[in-house]
């Protein structure tokens, strides 16, 4: 009977070691040449023989595109191949920067760039004051010892497993004239609201649409920071009998500080990125209201009747530089943090 019950773990235990056996044989082989490569280069200079598929990973599909597209930005005409294409220097860019007044998108030569990043500005102010605001409470609550407390956190990081596009089709199919909101308003006697052709609305629409799909993510990592701060702290405030709101302002804010800053940084330069939900949910519309830099860029490469691929590649080489900068703001922020 006993031999009979070994059996079955002998079985699981087969495959577990065949496995090690393949890995150890693997190894085996691997071991000569990795051996004398380092008796060739020194042992200082392995761990770049181990990082060099990475960067030869990054350099054909991160870095190599990036220097073409500064090598578009500095070209014109319609032609597809870089070496068909005439050299302008810098005249992308001094198109892209030639306004009369920068406030004023009418004035500039390319004013739906402009608008763009007026649009762009206006969404990420609103983007980033909601969705801070928003996962914060949310972190709040959900840290809380509440009943279904897994369930909660599992319902708000959902949105985020969702693609941006799925989420701009649900949303406008409830938006629409016709959805399923419009519907719940005539039902209780109200009237109908064309949500897409306001401006007002549109904007407001984008900016809830997108915190609703990426707060959870955001709500993560703050959540995160509040579970990493002792509890001793909390009750030697208690016993102080300090107020909660001194408490959230003198404890929980400083030492949540870290995660805020990242959270803070990335959801700026997600918002300054934002195309994909934007675009399926409005289209840019109405008019030019929601048009965003990157739906520009999109536009003038591939979307419009003459491609200008140049105008398009510098517009995006700017949009990398602020990226870039913020970035390093981050870098600065974090590191003037930790001294």
């Amino acid at each position: 009977m006993t031999d009979m019950m070994r059996l079955p773990e002998a079985a699981a235990r087969r495959p577990a070691g065949l496995v090690a056996g393949g890995a150890q044989a693997l190894m085996r082989l691997t071991d000569p040449p990795m051996r004398a490569l380092q008796r060739l280069i020194g042992a200082a200079r392995m761990p770049y023989v181990f990082l060099l598929p990475n960067l030869v990973f990054f350099g054909l599909f991160v870095f190599l595109p990036i220097a073409i597209n500064i090598v578009f930005s500095m070209t014109g005409g319609t032609a597809l191949y870089p070496a068909e294409r005439p050299y302008v220097g810098a005249e992308q860019y001094a198109r892209l920067l030639d306004c009369g007044s920068y406030l004023d998108p009418g004035s500039c030569q390319e004013d739906l760039f402009w608008r763009g990043v007026g649009n762009t500005l206006t969404f990420t102010v609103f983007q980033m004051v909601a969705m801070v605001l928003f996962s914060l409470g949310t972190a709040l609550v959900l840290n809380r010892p509440i009943r279904a407390r897994g369930f909660f956190r599992a319902v708000y990081f959902f949105p985020v497993l969702l693609s941006p596009v799925v989420v701009a089709l649900i949303w406008k199919w409830i938006l629409q004239r016709d959805g399923l909101l419009n519907a719940a308003l005539t039902m209780a006697g109200g009237q109908k609201i064309l949500f897409f052709v306001d401006p007002g609305w549109a904007m407001f629409w984008s900016v809830f649409v997108s915190v609703w799909a990426h707060m959870g993510f955001y709500t993560l990592i703050l959540l995160a920071g509040l579970q990493a701060i002792p509890r001793d702290v909390y009750e030697a405030a208690e016993m102080d009998g300090t107020r909660p709101w001194r408490v959230f302002h003198r404890i929980t804010l400083p030492l949540l500080w870290p995660n805020l800053l990242v959270v803070l940084v990335l959801v700026l330069i997600r918002s300054v990125q934002v195309f994909d939900e934007v675009f399926v949910l409005t289209g840019g519309g109405p008019g030019t209201a929601t048009v965003m830099i990157v739906q520009y860029i999109y536009t003038t490469a591939f979307a419009n009747q003459v491609q200008n691929f140049g105008l398009a590649g510098a517009a995006s080489v700017l949009l990398g530089a602020v990226l870039f900068v913020l970035t390093m703001v981050q870098l600065f922020l974090t590191r003037r943090r930790s001294s």
